[in-house]
């Protein structure tokens, strides 16, 4: 069979670069098949797909040597609208893709270049608008819809189009868990219904591995780390020493000290072998100390009854009560849509609710400003775009401190180590527009945090990032709450980062509140799981399997074991 994707020897350097970014890349990809590509930011995975999607060399101008063909053709000859007939992208920066004023318009974008018939038209829109779940979003402006509603929108323009490549930049990274498992399984049976050869770019790898995909390709500093099955890769140490995440389930056997082999299919919990790895596991949740009890204090954020509709008689929130105390470090988690974001910007009042209060260190905040609000709160939004407004970094994360009339002395010390501390001083001097979303994302946390606010609020911190960012701002986050008592809540459909950072999980469903408990109980528990769109977590599943009935105390014991090796490895 020949490829229908092959590099050869295949190096690239963008112009304004002295380092190749891609390093002698030889790979192989066969019609049909569904690869995974993983690996930290800046290793050039997302490189890789400009090259096969065309926008290398003619957006990303640069010097290429070695050979490319992609179903024949030579992307550097054939540009950006030449493949975009063989190679449908669905972008990261879901904004940046977005053409029509409506849903249906955005979908219908390719077919109408085409000059489709408009019967036909209409009809293959409805069609995958169905397989999309946006069928009721049709006659919505994409501005409107939230950031996982507009991820389906973007996947719906591509497939409408019959094209032999589907190439997905990050599809998981705005989708509640239960929406990134539907947008999983429409991948997967796109894939097996008309063999399309899928290309995955994401750093959510267990996510990923809810189907199965044929190869999982490692990027590492611009060369071919690995390029091997899914079972095989997860029994070795490549993942950890590129820095990216293992599954869940995974790391809890090797803590166990189980060495993992191939034969028994370690890619899903659901189906692997775990009679040879059962009573070690067993014999470390015996072990495994139980985390301590948290102490209380003051609340510093009280929701009291909270109603709010943008729309009379359309609620988004009804009836929303909970505490946030003093030096907390909180999720607020849910489906799409769920009313999460909304709650926040209640929060910081650029909404004011219909009914109920919300109190700030015990005082009712209905007559504060937004200025005056956010002395106390700062918030980090969820689409950085929203966020920026100078073209430097370094100007972006020095704005709000020379707003407060900060000396210039003063302000470069700050904006110098909040940059270290995001892993952004290394850009100090360059211009937004150069970054990646990821990286635009890690500004505008860095543009907050510089300001040290009393209570932080983050919606969606690590979507996007790879584990190391992912790993450097969570441990930061955790710095801060720890060792300044910042009260911080972080809105996110990260079941990983709910997991091993924060305390209590206040869970949003249908506008209702319908848990708050520890991140543990909740992602133990099915029904809830089920209605707010999460992911029983795949400890749950390791633990029953190996005869452990109190799923809740070992997916415990784990965050805590976690969490103590992450202090020492920061006290160290």
């Amino acid at each position: 069979m020949e490829p229908i994707i092959e590099f050869r020897n295949y190096t690239f350097k963008y112009r304004s670069q002295v380092e190749p970014t891609l390093r002698d890349i030889n790979l192989t990809i066969y019609p049909g098949e569904k690869v995974l590509i993983v690996g930290p930011s800046g290793s050039g995975k997302s490189t890789i797909a400009h090259c096969i999607n065309g926008l290398v060399p003619f957006s990303f101008p640069g010097e290429a040597q070695g050979s490319l063909t992609v179903g024949g053709k030579e992307p550097a000859k054939e540009g950006v609208f030449g493949m975009s007939k063989t190679v449908g992208t669905v972008l990261q920066d879901t904004d940046g893709q977005f053409i029509g004023l409506t849903v249906a318009e955005d979908i219908a974008f390719a077919l109408e270049n085409d000059c489709v018939e408009q019967e036909e038209m209409f009809a293959r829109v409805d069609a995958v608008a169905e397989i999309v779940d946006v069928k009721k979003l049709l006659g919505n402006a994409p501005t409107e819809l939230s950031g996982g509603q507009k991820q389906r929108v973007s996947m719906a323009g591509v497939m409408v189009d019959d094209v032999d490549i589907l190439l997905f930049d990050e599809p998981l990274a705005n989708l509640d868990p239960a929406t990134g498992k539907r947008a999983i399984s429409l991948i997967d049976e796109i894939q097996k219904k008309k063999n399309t050869t899928i290309l995955i770019i994401e750093h959510r790898l267990e996510d990923v591995l809810y189907k199965d995909v044929d190869r999982i390709i490692v990027i590492g500093e611009g060369r071919v780390a690995a390029d091997c099955r899914p079972e095989e890769l997860l029994c070795g140490d490549v993942l950890e020493k590129q820095g990216i995440r293992e599954p869940l389930y995974v790391t809890a056997l090797k803590h166990a000290g189980c060495a993992l082999a191939p034969e028994t299919h370690p890619e899903h919990v659901e189906t692997m072998e775990l009679a040879p790895y059962a009573q070690q596991v067993r014999n470390w949740f015996e072990k495994a100390p139980l985390p301590p009890k948290e102490k209380k204090t003051e609340p510093m954020l009280e929701v009291l009854d909270l109603d709010f509709a943008y729309i009379t008689g359309r609620p988004v929130l009804r009836d929303i009560r909970f505490k946030i105390h003093k030096g907390e470090m909180i999720s607020v988690v849910g489906k799409n849509g769920a009313g999460k974001s909304t709650l926040s910007n209640l929060i910081c009042g650029f909404v004011n609710p219909d009914n109920g209060a919300i109190l700030l260190g015990g005082k009712d905040i209905a007559g504060l400003s937004i200025k005056e609000r956010g002395e106390k709160i700062g918030l980090v939004m969820q689409n950085p775009n929203q966020m920026i407004s100078k073209p430097m970094i370094y100007d972006e994360v020095a704005l709000g401190l020379r707003a407060r009339g900060v000396l210039e002395e003063q302000i470069k010390e700050k904006v110098y180590d909040t940059l270290k501390i995001c892993g952004l001083y290394p850009f100090r001097n360059w211009p937004v527009s150069a970054l990646s979303f990821g990286q635009k994302k890690r500004v505008t946390i860095a543009s907050i945090l510089a300001l040290d606010p009393d209570i932080l609020i983050l919606d969606e911190p690590t979507a996007g990032q790879d584990y190391r960012h992912y790993t450097e701002i969570m441990e930061f986050l955790k710095e801060l709450n720890e060792k300044h008592h910042i009260t911080i809540l972080m809105i996110t459909h990260d079941m990983h980062l709910m997991l091993e950072y924060t305390d209590r999980a206040v869970v949003i469903a249908d506008g209702r509140l319908l848990a708050d408990d520890t991140p543990a109980k909740v992602l133990t528990n099915e029904e809830i799981a089920r209605q707010a769109y999460l992911k029983k977590t795949s400890l749950y599943d390791l633990a029953l399997r190996c005869g452990i009935s109190d799923a809740s105390a070992f997916a415990e014991r784990f965050i805590h074991y976690e969490r103590e090796v992450r202090r020492k490895c920061r006290d160290y």
